[in-house]
């Protein structure tokens, strides 16, 4: 199909193509160059770029329903873990935490190489490197005598699963218009972040295949773990393939190094990245908790077939976290993303008390909605703040063209390339915030016999976090406008 749009006053045409190439020319804001074929390319690229992140979410997660079988299928670290043991569930948060904080460390670099690299071969390189801790876990987890230390490895190499998401993100943000921008970023956060409900969905069931078609001995279970890994890795062949030969490249999506100095000096970067540890921290540190939290404190369920069977509905967590993201994409386009943020966190400082109260009256039924609830909030607080950040930078790029007698094009662009490095930052910094949330409930399990000082914490956390947005984006003097494309005052 053939687009024409205007640059300056000449026309030039724009073809969409199934096969991927490197696109010299994006101008997703032209009404007429989008709905004539840019829609179509950007919904291509934004399909491919979900399936990988999907697959780099699935693997990331991985060691967060490994962990609750591996007693059993012989590795005396967690042995205990079924019946609360303070080792085994020390043990059990520090190989759930380990990927989570190196997929951290990754995002900064990963989301760097999209402007080096491209989007269509950095897809490719990052799906193909999942490869490396699948086979792996498969390999040793079938070697009783491994040690603890061989598995953390093991699940650092998972981390690279996690820094996907900024090079995803970066990516896609570069292909949607303005107004677009916050339900696409939702889409795609939300397709990676389905891949950790989608994990704690297959993973238990697998496992109890493998151990059937066996034996319930720890050669059963080392043989279920194993089916339950190796299941990915013809996907993540297909997600390789698939990004090589489909998605496209923005050769505009270029680094201008000044925009990364101005996006990393910007106080705003740093401020979304608190405000990010409170929501993706949340949801990616629960996420990969929620199993081993629920076998510690409900240890009777494993009496319960279907329950065991279904990863004592950890799954159901990050399920209605991620299906939630996108909401909070698309109503934030509508009513502004600062406004929606505030309200998440008030509700996630109540799901916490909740979960409290739960625990207190030893209610499993309560305990698992008052965690749905969290999950709920934070999904919406994953796609409201992701969508604050293009607004932001666009407000600091229309200032300084005011400023400086730059044109609306050259401000729109550097916006984008801000936005871009400021999403590798913030996305780093939020998924660290799941690694200290694992941390903080390990730490208080250890020295206090009891997860409950980290859960108030977590409570006076999500407070302070709503005063912080309400303080720098809804206060009269420094609210952001209801509309994505206007500048927020006093920036």
């Amino acid at each position: 199909m053939t687009a024409v749009a205007e640059s300056g006053t000449q026309t030039e045409p724009f073809t969409h193509q199934k096969r991927g190439r490197w696109l010299e020319r994006w101008e997703p804001d032209n009404t007429q160059f989008w709905e004539s074929g840019g829609k179509r390319t950007a919904t291509k690229n934004l399909a491919f770029s979900v399936f990988a992140e999907n697959l780099g979410f699935s693997v990331w997660v991985i060691w967060g329903t490994v962990v609750t079988s591996m007693g059993a299928a012989g590795f005396p670290f967690l042995a205990g873990l079924g019946k609360g043991d303070p080792v085994a569930v020390s043990n059990a948060l520090l190989l759930t935490s380990t990927p989570t904080l190196v997929g951290a460390a990754l995002r900064i670099p990963y989301t760097f190489a999209i402007p080096r690299f491209g989007g269509r071969a950095f897809t490719a390189f990052s799906a193909a490197m999942l490869l490396i801790p699948t086979l792996g876990l498969a390999w040793f987890v079938n070697q009783p005598g491994t040690p603890m230390w061989v598995f953390l490895v093991l699940a650092a190499l998972a981390g690279v699963g996690g820094g996907n998401f900024s090079s995803s993100m970066a990516n896609i943000s570069f292909f949607f218009p303005e107004g677009k921008k916050g339900a696409a970023l939702g889409i795609n956060a939300a397709g990676g972040n389905l891949g950790v409900a989608q994990t704690q969905l297959v993973l238990p069931l697998l496992i109890t295949l493998g151990t059937h078609l066996t034996a319930k001995d720890p050669a059963g279970y080392r043989f279920g773990i194993t089916l339950s890994v190796l299941v990915w890795v013809p996907f993540i062949l297909v997600a390789t393939f698939g990004a090589l030969r489909y998605m496209d490249s923005i050769a505009t999506a270029k680094s201008d190094g000044r925009s990364y100095k101005l996006a990393l000096t910007n106080q705003h970067t740093w401020v979304m990245s608190f405000l990010y540890i409170g929501t993706f921290g949340s949801f990616i540190g629960f996420s990969f908790a929620f199993p081993t939290l629920i076998k510690a404190n409900f240890p009777d369920l494993a009496q319960i077939g279907w329950i065991t069977t279904l990863g004592n509905l950890a799954f159901l967590g990050a399920l209605v976290g991620s299906f939630s993201r996108p909401f909070g994409g698309w109503i934030s386009d509508r009513v502004g993303g600062a406004r929606m943020t505030v309200g998440v966190f008030g509700g996630m400082a109540v799901a916490v008390v909740l979960i409290m109260a739960a625990l207190e009256m030893k209610s499993f039924p309560l305990y698992l909605i008052s965690f749905l609830l969290l999950f709920v909030l934070t999904g919406i607080g994953n796609g409201s703040t992701y969508r604050m950040i293009p607004s932001i930078f666009s407000a600091e790029a229309t200032r300084r063209a005011d400023a400086n007698g730059m044109s609306a094009a050259e401000a729109t662009a550097s916006a984008r390339r801000q936005a871009g490095a400021a999403i590798g930052v913030i996305g780093a910094v939020g998924a660290s915030g799941g690694y200290l949330l694992q941390q903080a409930l390990r730490l208080s399990n250890i020295n206090f016999g009891s997860m409950a000082p980290a859960f108030w914490a977590y409570a006076v956390a999500f407070v302070v976090m709503a005063g912080v947005t309400w303080w720098f984006y809804l206060r009269s003097s420094f609210a952001v406008q209801r509309r994505p494309s206007l500048a927020y005052a006093n920036v």
